[in-house]
């Protein structure tokens, strides 16, 4: 899992957070330091942080927990 962040981002922090509640595993990169990171995010038709790829293949805008939990087969 990989979540794209930027520092001052309410959400990303709580995204991290839950992250590490749940024992989920996920690789942080900060798209203020790494431009083609953001610009990849945009061409997946997110505009803004956090940004959650799930598998390599699925793309969530915002820290929607629901949809995070239903790409990882946690939907109970």
């Amino acid at each position: 899992m990989v979540l794209f962040s930027s520092p001052s981002c309410v959400w990303c922090t709580r995204a991290k957070n839950y992250f590490r509640q749940n024992g989920i595993t996920f690789k942080t990169i900060d798209i203020t330091q790494d431009a083609k990171a953001a610009k990849e995010c945009e061409q997946h038709g997110c505009r803004g942080v956090p940004v959650v790829l799930v598998s390599g293949t699925q793309w969530i805008c915002g820290f929607d927990q629901v949809k995070i939990e239903k790409a990882l087969g946690k939907n109970g």
